[in-house]
C-alpha cells in the first residue's frame, strides 16, 4: 500500500487546483484521477472568471469569490511560468447583457444587494445607448446591461491541462483512469482502493464532482450534489468583435464564439437537445444579428456539480478531522482560492475561516 501526505480523490477543475496547491506547499500529494470517462465538468464550462452574479444574497461566497478572483493573475502567472501553458486568463471586465427591460430591472436590484454587503464590488448599469457603445453590432431591441470591472475569463480546457502539467511539475503523482471503489479509515489516516492499487495517507480530499456524495457516504459525510445540465454552442472562428467576456457571448483567443448556457434538471443526461440549442442560438442572434451568418461547427451537453442553494460546499469531518470534500460549480471562478487559500489551510488540518459558512450544516433543516 502506497503512502503520501494527501490524497485528492478528482482530477477535474477543483480536485486538480487542490491537489496542486497541496503539491506546492510540499507535501507528497496522489491525485486521483477517474480520467475522462467522468463527467467532466470543465467539458461544459463557459470559461467566466465571474464575480457580478456570485453570493449575491450570501456575503461569504461573495468574498470567497472576490478573493479568488483577485488571485486569478497569479495562478496564471504560475501555471505558465512553471509549464509554459497559457490558461488564456484576462481581465478586462464583463458584462451582462439584459434584452429587456425586466431583466434590466432585476439585475439592477441583484447587484445593489451584492454591491451592500460587499462595498469593494463595482459596478455600472449601461443603458441602450451606453452598451452599444461598448458592444459594436448590438441587436436594437436590447435593453441595457451590467459592466463590473472584477470580471474576466480563461480557457477552462487550458487550465485544467495547467494545472495537472504544475502538479506533475511540482513532484505530484497522478494515477489515472483509478475510480475510487472504497475508503475507510485507518491508523489515525485513510485508505483509499481503487481497482489498480491501494493507497494512504494522513489527509484525504474528497473532490470528484458528481461522485462526491456517493464516496463522501462511505466515511460518514453528507455533500447533498447533484446534477444540472448546460449545453453548449461553438462557431465558426469569426473576425474579432469583443474584447470582454458578455454572459451568455464570448469570443475565444481564437476566434470561435462560445454561445449559452442553459440550466436543465435532466438527471445524468448531458446529451445535445435540438430545442435547447435553439433557444441559445434564438437569444444570441437578438443580442448580435450578424451571429445568424455564423456557422455552428459544435454543440455539447454537459454536466455541472449543484448544490441545493448554488452555492459551494467545504466540509471537514469532525470524526476524522484529515477528511475534507469540496464540491462546487465554479471551478473556474474559484481555482485561485483552491490553489492558494483552500490547500493552505487543508495542509494545516483545518478549513480556512473564509469557507467555515459554506459547510453542508447549513442544509440541516432543508430538503434536498
Amino acid at each position: 500500500m502506497a503512502s503520501h501526505d494527501a490524497i485528492v480523490v478528482g482530477g477535474g477543475l477543483v480536485g486538480a487546483a487542490i491537489a496542486f496547491g497541496l503539491q506546492r506547499l510540499g507535501l507528497a500529494t496522489l491525485m486521483l484521477d477517474e480520467g475522462d470517462v467522468a463527467f467532466r465538468a470543465a467539458r461544459g464550462n463557459f470559461g467566466l472568471v465571474w464575480v457580478q452574479s456570485k453570493g449575491i444574497d450570501f456575503p461569504p461566497y461573495a468574498r470567497w469569490t472576490w478573493t479568488s478572483a483577485e488571485a486569478w493573475a497569479e495562478l496564471h502567472d504560475e501555471i505558465r511560468e512553471l509549464t509554459g501553458t497559457d490558461t488564456g486568463y484576462s481581465r478586462p471586465g464583463g458584462i451582462d447583457v439584459c434584452v429587456d427591460g425586466g431583466e434590466l430591472a432585476a439585475k439592477e436590484a441583484r447587484l445593489e444587494r451584492l454591491h451592500n454587503h460587499s462595498p469593494h464590488f463595482k459596478y455600472e448599469i449601461l443603458d441602450r445607448k451606453a452598451l452599444a457603445g461598448v458592444l459594436p453590432g448590438l441587436g436594437p431591441d436590447i435593453a441595457g446591461g451590467t459592466y463590473s470591472p472584477a470580471d474576466g475569463h480563461a480557457n477552462p480546457l487550458y487550465l485544467l491541462r495547467g494545472l495537472h502539467a504544475g502538479f506533475q511539475a511540482r513532484g505530484g503523482r497522478r494515477k489515472g483512469g483509478a475510480p475510487v471503489t472504497a475508503i475507510r479509515c485507518q491508523g489515525g489516516g485513510f485508505a483509499v482502493s481503487t481497482r489498480v492499487g491501494e493507497y494512504q495517507a494522513p489527509r484525504l480530499v474528497l473532490a470528484a464532482g458528481l461522485g462526491t456524495r456517493a464516496l463522501a457516504s462511505q466515511v460518514d459525510l453528507d455533500i447533498p450534489v447533484g446534477p444540472q445540465r448546460g449545453q453548449i454552442l461553438v462557431t465558426e472562428r469569426l473576425k474579432p468583435f469583443l474584447h470582454l467576456p458578455v454572459s451568455r457571448v464570448r469570443q475565444t483567443a481564437e476566434g470561435s464564439v462560445l454561445l449559452g448556457d442553459s440550466q436543465e434538471d435532466v438527471g445524468f443526461d448531458d446529451a445535445a437537445t435540438s430545442d435547447v440549442i435553439n433557444a441559445i442560438a434564438c437569444r444570441a442572434v437578438r443580442v448580435f444579428p450578424f451571429l445568424a451568418r455564423a456557422r455552428v461547427v459544435r454543440a455539447w451537453g454537459a454536466l455541472r456539480v449543484m448544490t441545493p442553494d448554488s452555492c459551494p460546499i467545504y466540509e471537514q469531518s469532525a470524526e476524522s478531522p484529515g477528511l475534507f470534500a469540496a464540491a462546487c460549480h465554479s471551478g473556474v471562478t474559484l481555482a485561485a482560492a483552491h490553489v492558494y487559500g483552500l490547500a493552505k489551510a487543508i495542509s494545516e488540518g483545518t478549513l480556512p475561516d473564509a469557507v467555515t459558512p459554506m459547510t453542508a450544516a447549513r442544509f440541516a433543516h432543508a430538503p434536498h
